[in-house]
């Protein structure tokens, strides 16, 4: 198996990202896999590794990458050392980065032998789920798209008139703790601003219901981080998606960080598989 990890997509005006790559060298092209990390993520945490080789053993070629306003760096791409960056970050910046990483993978001659530009699908965790929505309703090279502990609702999230939101628009920034890490983590206002401002392509509902693709969703029973509701919205809006629940399932599918094990915490093995399965099929 090769890996090549924190490649450099470097691109003018904009800041870099960093990306990993797994595949099998057979000189043949392999369907390819683009995974999407979700909010205070990054493509190196918990069990992601083990994900990536699982496709790669199946005959993918799998790509995960950091956004590029994750808060990771060059030099640290774990944990978040820049947190102007975070702060900075917003859903047409992950949307942009997506758009980089898939046209690195389709033009670049690097790996130009082992990519089929046929068959490029995407996965999403958490929030990284809207973004996949998105960008394959509105991208025509994706051939289809999974989200895990997806979400449906980018809106809702601000909370808009509460209290809290109020503040967050006096002040310019708000703080999220992280608990694993020990950081108030900064978001400005800008977050918001950038969604207000470009609302209908933000809206994953639209998305959804436009997609014209394959879909297959598969959420946790028990996730209260993203609850089982909204997979089962995303269900009703995609009235051609596939819908898998894991019993008992939380969030990250029975993963942590740091992942000292192994092999895949079973939740995360089934999601896997069962992701294997369906973008096999869905080629046919």
């Amino acid at each position: 198996m090769i890996v090549e990890k924190n490649l450099i997509l470097e691109s003018k005006g904009q800041k870099p990202i960093l990306l990993d790559v797994h595949f099998q060298k057979t000189n043949q092209p392999k369907p390819t896999v683009i995974f999407c990390h979700g909010f205070k993520g990054y493509k190196d945490w918990g069990a992601w590794h083990l994900v990536a080789e699982a496709f790669s053993k199946a005959g993918f070629f799998f790509v995960k990458f950091n956004f590029s306003h994750n808060g990771g760096t060059k030099e640290q791409p774990i944990d978040f050392p820049d947190l102007t960056a975070f702060s900075e970050n917003n859903y047409s910046k992950e949307l942009d980065d997506l758009d980089r990483v898939i046209d690195f993978m389709t033009t670049s001659n690097s790996f130009s032998e082992e990519i089929n530009k046929e068959t490029i699908s995407l996965i999403g965790h958490s929030r990284g789920g809207g973004i996949v929505l998105i960008k394959s309703e509105e991208n025509p090279i994706i051939k289809s798209v999974v989200t895990w502990a997806g979400v449906s609702d980018y809106k809702a999230r601000f909370m808009e008139q509460s209290e809290t939101f109020n503040e967050w628009k006096k002040s310019g920034v708000t703080y999220i703790v992280n608990g694993r890490t020990n950081q108030n983590m900064p978001l400005g206002f800008q977050f918001y601003q950038d969604f207000n401002e470009n609302e209908n392509r933000l809206t994953i509902r639209r998305a959804v219901k436009e997609l014209q693709i394959p879909y297959l969703i598969i959420h946790g029973e028990n996730d209260v981080t993203v609850t089982l509701k909204e997979a089962q919205l995303l269900k009703q809006w995609a009235t051609k998606s596939s819908f898998k629940v894991i019993e008992n399932g939380d969030h990250v599918f029975g993963a942590m960080h740091p992942w000292q094990q192994k092999e895949l915490p079973k939740d995360l093995e089934t999601a896997t598989k069962d992701t294997i399965k369906f973008l096999k099929e869905s080629y046919d």
